[in-house]
């Protein structure tokens, strides 16, 4: 269960990011393109967890789909925790049983996905992982995925200074002018 001022939180650091709607940027597409082929993936997602919908930043192997409802998706629960969001066999798994994409015409069977999380713990949404063919995914391979979601938090980070350096410059010429 979420705690109502922890998600109140959590959308605030979302905000703050405010990589929400932006265009696709190539950083984060060839993360997406390198953990498709890194875990022989057909899709390979860099998903925000907003406040009614999960929205993908980058996607590889989708091409018609932009965001998701929030309700009930993957990326939801696997913002929960700090740790990796495995399934292996989702039509076996009571997590993921009544899922749409599961239950429905795009059979999702195989899921992984590890938090984006901010450098003060907020978790903005996943790197995630899919393919309509059950797996296995091993410790290692969790711990790897983790790490490419380190690596996305960095472009977040790196784009949210940039974003900070260009406003205290157009201040500091708004006062000299």
């Amino acid at each position: 269960m979420i705690d109502p001022e922890q998600e109140t939180r959590r959308l605030a650091a979302v905000r703050r990011y405010d990589i929400l709607d932006t265009p696709p940027d190539g950083s984060f597409d060839r993360i997406t393109a390198l953990a498709g082929e890194l875990f022989d993936v057909p899709i390979a997602l860099v998903t925000i967890v907003d406040e009614d919908r999960i929205w993908f930043k980058s996607r590889h192997g989708i091409d018609d789909v932009s965001q998701i409802g929030r309700d009930p998706g993957l990326c939801a629960s696997a913002i929960l925790d700090d740790v990796p969001y495995v399934v292996e066999e989702a039509r076996a798994d009571p997590r993921t049983l009544a899922n749409p994409l599961v239950a429905g015409g795009f059979g999702l069977q195989f899921y992984a996905a590890a938090p984006l999380r901010t450098s003060d713990g907020h978790r903005l949404g996943t790197l995630c992982i899919i393919d309509r063919e059950p797996r296995m995914f091993s410790p290692r391979q969790a711990d790897i995925l983790q790490r490419l979601s380190d690596v996305v938090m960095d472009e977040m980070e790196l784009r949210i200074s940039a974003l900070k350096a260009i406003g205290a410059r157009r201040e500091g010429s708004d006062r000299g002018a």
